[in-house]
């Protein structure tokens, strides 16, 4: 009986020519992480691998040295909801931060007692009645000492998108995620924060605030709030609002960073690579004491 489908041999041909290829020629294998960067190196420039395959491999074999605690963010820097904030306050922090899940705590802030999911928080517009607690989803907890790659295959068979890290001692010590895995493979994954230049660059949230990126020009910030902005060094000379504010706040910005400057205050929603990817931008008069 002949083949319904005789194009796809060629095909299979192809493919096993080229993985044996790959075998001859990494055979006789590496003995050691130096050899195996070099015969990446050397399968890149041969053109075996590509550039984007040779960085991801390297990448994930870095990540089998890496542990939870390397790439999580530390507990004060996490965004935390309380059980008995009101369905307002949920929406305002929901919509500032733009996360899609939240660690909730009682009590203490150490006391997280589950997971809440941002749209979870659609079911109260059907039901104003319905309790946070029944909204919350179970909370997974690892060590800091997990291993990446370990941590991958559980995010994958769990179906969990976000951990608690605690330390030796049973303390919560961060929060991780799958994106953050991940980026460790593939690099920076786009998210809800990153929209093209194109499509604007300032935008207004329920509150009142704004969410700024970190790239717009000092000039359109200026322009768009009606200050005049100037940092504290005459000298120096900034081109964004990204820039001047890690200028001002003295060291490599992080989530939650905050800086008064020119009667508005700024905050840090998502830094990347050392740079603001977004701010949160209210004028002091309207800033609460809470911010």
């Amino acid at each position: 009986m002949s083949d319904p489908h005789p194009a796809r041999w060629p095909e299979r041909e192809g493919k096993r020519s080229f993985l044996q290829k790959v075998v001859e020629f990494i055979h006789p294998g590496p003995d050691s992480m130096e050899e195996l960067s070099a015969t990446l190196a050397e399968a890149e420039n041969n053109q075996v691998i590509g550039a984007d395959a040779r960085v991801m491999i390297e990448r994930v074999i870095r990540m089998d040295d890496m542990t939870a605690g390397d790439v999580m963010v530390a507990a004060p820097r996490m965004d935390l909801i309380h059980i008995d904030a009101s369905p307002d306050a949920l929406l305002e922090q929901v919509i500032g931060t733009a996360h899609s899940r939240f660690p909730v705590y009682q009590g203490a802030r150490e006391n997280i007692i589950g997971i809440l999911l941002a749209k979870d928080l659609l079911k109260l517009q059907r039901a104003p009645e319905l309790n946070i607690r029944a909204l919350l989803r179970p909370t997974w907890f690892v060590p800091e000492s997990k291993r990446l790659n370990d941590l991958l295959r559980e995010f994958r068979s769990n179906r969990n998108h976000l951990a608690i890290v605690i330390d030796e001692f049973g303390r919560v010590a961060g929060l991780i995620t799958i994106e953050d895995v991940l980026e460790q493979i593939v690099g920076e994954i786009e998210d809800e924060f990153d929209i093209p230049e194109d499509e604007g660059d300032i935008f207004s949230l329920a509150d009142h605030s704004y969410r700024v990126s970190g790239d717009t020009p000092i000039e359109r910030v200026a322009q768009a709030f009606a200050v005049n902005i100037l940092g504290s060094d005459p000298d120096a000379r900034f081109d964004t609002i990204g820039g001047l504010i890690a200028h001002q706040i003295g060291h490599v910005p992080t989530r939650g960073d905050q800086l008064q400057l020119a009667g508005l205050h700024f905050v840090v929603l998502h830094a990347k690579g050392g740079a603001v990817r977004w701010f949160k931008v209210s004028r002091v008069e309207e800033t609460g004491a809470g911010d």
